[in-house]
């Protein structure tokens, strides 16, 4: 069986499915539809002698780290502080080469992605489209229709750009439905969720690694109530972290900067009080957070801490420190902005003690 046009996965494919051969359009259903699409191993091919999978969930965006996020120790990603952020649910990127795309189609034998949501499988779509100047159906809102090409473009200074999408079952990632077409060398296109820096220094939010929150604490794990638990964290526990994003062959490139500016304690009852009232414990000038205890302060209002007003009972509290991280970005030809704010969350046990006073 062969097709020139895309079918939606959907019953009609199930029968489609037995009849698999030659050359097929193939195209998954929306996210709602839980019949999977058939799956096939990445074959090689590429552009610029590099191996580019056929696979359009995955990115050929570089990453990098300038500082911090990428050393040893404990990580995690940051939680946008905005419910309604995320990073871009798709985008198109360069992939093949004439030469790159022929090469694909020989060694494939023509199965692969040539959109999100768009397979084809045999060799014949791709000569017909890529080779032989047939049109295709793109998977826009219209159906548009994509004309086809004169032997791969071989001749010609640019990319085959294909769209891309990190989670293909993102129902945004619909909005990126032209199949894979020609842009000549040194130039963005000019369609809608093209990529720009924006792009890539969001991609970069979702890769920002920031280092575990361990809080210093006095008393450590056992408080007493009615008298301040001092929190505080060290200058050189936190540093700033940076991403970078590159796009080969596009030009656009984006640095992604996380940098602490608050600790914000939940002491995990509400028979507790924290210093300051909000919780909300601000970075120093010198990048610290909060003051360390010293022998003495027993008595004191810590800048930055807890004083229990119950003691628990065989249960700890469950004490929790979340780290606010500003992220602030820059990229390709100066532009720059800002992003949501970020959190990272770690939860201890705390052990409240009943008794009068204490000794330190």
């Amino acid at each position: 069986m062969r097709t020139g046009h895309a079918l939606r996965w959907s019953s009609i494919a199930a029968a489609a499915v037995l009849l698999w051969s030659g050359g097929i359009a193939h195209a998954d259903g929306p996210a709602d539809n839980t019949t999977p699409a058939p799956s096939t191993p990445p074959p090689s091919g590429g552009s610029n002698a590099q191996n580019i999978y056929a696979s359009a969930t995955h990115s050929q965006i570089k990453i990098s780290y300038p500082k911090g996020g990428d050393g040893g120790g404990k990580k995690g990603n940051l939680g946008a502080v905005d419910p309604n952020w995320k990073p871009p649910a798709c985008w198109y990127e360069p992939v093949f080469t004439p030469e790159g795309l022929e090469r694909f189609v020989d060694e494939s034998d023509g199965n692969g992605d040539v959109g999100i949501h768009q397979s084809w499988f045999g060799k014949e779509l791709w000569t017909d489209h890529y080779r032989d100047g047939k049109p295709q159906d793109n998977m826009d809102e219209n159906w548009t229709s994509a004309p086809g090409y004169e032997n791969y473009n071989k001749g010609k200074d640019g990319y085959f750009w294909r769209s891309v999408a990190p989670d293909d079952s993102d129902p945004d990632s619909w909005d990126c439905g032209l199949i894979m077409f020609w842009q000549d060398a040194g130039q963005i296109p000019q369609v809608p969720n093209a990529p720009t820096a924006k792009t890539l220094a969001e991609y970069a939010y979702d890769k920002v690694k920031v280092p575990d929150t361990e809080i210093e604490l006095k008393p450590e794990a056992k408080s007493t109530v009615n008298l301040p638990t001092w929190v505080w964290l060290d200058k050189g526990t936190f540093q700033e972290v940076q991403v970078r994003a590159e796009l080969p062959n596009t030009g656009l490139w984006a640095e992604t900067t996380a940098k602490p500016v608050a600790l914000h304690l939940e002491p995990g009852t509400e028979d507790a009080e924290t210093y300051p009232a909000s919780g909300d414990c601000e970075i120093n000038d010198d990048g610290s957070i909060g003051t360390p205890y010293e022998k003495g302060d027993a008595e004191q209002t810590p800048p930055c801490g807890i004083k229990y007003l119950r003691a628990t009972n065989g249960q700890p509290y469950e004490l929790k420190a979340s780290v606010t991280w500003q992220i602030t970005w820059e990229g390709t030809g100066g532009a720059g902005g800002d992003l949501p704010d970020g959190t990272f969350e770690t939860t201890q046990d705390m052990n409240v003690q009943e008794i009068q006073s204490i000794n330190r």
